[in-house]
């Protein structure tokens, strides 16, 4: 593999090497001295040009746990706010020996751009571009669901027949772009479920089901797991879109509440990929459940990052140990 760039590349084969290889990452991070020698000698350069801690320090551990020398660069107060191009900053990391590069950018394609103009020799890794593809994202999404709902199945199990819902502002998400590619190439059932304002133009074509009444969904498809995304306060008024006509009426129709979190399966998991508004989204009750796995997500984060930077970098010479 020698980029990252959307879930949607990812073969069955290559998406289970992934999650196989977490699992790896995952069980040396339990011993009393988690660092691993893998990537000693090399220099990942986190280029973030939005804003994400949790992301950031999520690659940046795990680059540092595989030993890796690791380069935060921010945009705001650099050359970039100054007028520098993706071009300039990309020639100015090669000439720094950047060994791989994990990018966050604000415009749709910026990854691939910079991965395949030339301007750089090293792997890329998409931390998110715009509104379109979050795919570690959805790679320890699905890490998740297998470790709970396959725990018996071991390494080269993909969620066959496990059935998702993924729940909220599609629209802008590119979390759910990236777990829709992902779990059906993993053969997971995948349904959408959001007002018709909140959903794409295109939507209709992607591998999964569209439905705009969440109680119907939980009812009719009995989830194995439901995944709520954030709903973006900004975005409520009518200066910020005017998406659905109030927070209140969001909530009823599509929040995870006490009752629809009662009316799921007993073994149903709990997902939000963060940060969450509590009480519009989500309610305490489910975010705090024994089933929520919104804590886990994060750590187990930290393992398929571990993972992607490997396979990326030193993915010839065999899995660590």
């Amino acid at each position: 593999m020698r980029h990252l760039l959307s879930a949607a590349d990812l073969s069955r084969e290559e998406a289970i090497t992934i999650l196989d290889t977490a699992a790896t990452m995952a069980a040396t991070q339990s011993r009393a001295i988690k660092k691993l020698p893998a990537l000693r000698g090399l220099t990942v350069v986190n280029l973030f040009f939005e804003d994400s801690t949790r992301t950031r320090i999520s690659f940046e551990a795990a680059a540092k746990r595989l030993s890796a020398d690791v380069i935060n660069f921010a945009a705001k107060g650099s050359s970039v706010s100054k007028g520098e191009s993706l071009k300039d900053t990309a020639q100015t990391l090669q000439a720094m020996g950047a060994d791989a590069v994990v990018i966050r950018h604000s415009a749709s394609g910026a990854p691939h751009r910079l991965a395949t103009s030339g301007w750089i020799d090293a792997p890329v890794v998409n931390a998110g571009d715009g509104m379109h593809q979050h795919p570690t994202q959805a790679l320890l999404d699905a890490f998740t669901m297998r470790r709970h709902l396959m725990p018996e199945a071991g390494t080269g199990a993909g969620l066959d027949g496990k059935r998702v819902v993924i729940v909220g502002d599609v629209l802008h998400s590119r979390v759910a772009r990236s777990n829709v590619d992902l779990l059906h190439t993993l053969g997971a059932e995948v349904t959408l479920v959001a007002p018709p304002t909140l959903l794409p133009i295109g939507a209709s074509t992607w591998p999964c089901r569209i439905s705009y009444d969440l109680d119907t969904t939980i009812a009719e498809q009995a989830p194995d797991a439901i995944m709520m995304l954030r709903v973006q306060r900004e975005r409520m008024s009518s200066a910020g879109g005017g998406f659905f006509p109030s927070a209140a009426e969001y909530s009823r129709r599509y929040g995870l509440d006490a009752a629809r979190f009662e009316a799921l399966p007993g073994h149903a998991l709990i997902m939000h990929p963060g940060p969450m508004n509590r009480g519009l989204e989500i309610s305490a009750r489910a975010a705090d459940s024994d089933r929520s796995t919104i804590v886990e997500q994060v750590g187990n984060g930290v393992a398929v990052r571990m993972a992607v930077l490997y396979l990326v970098l030193a993915g010839n010479e065999g899995t660590p140990s």
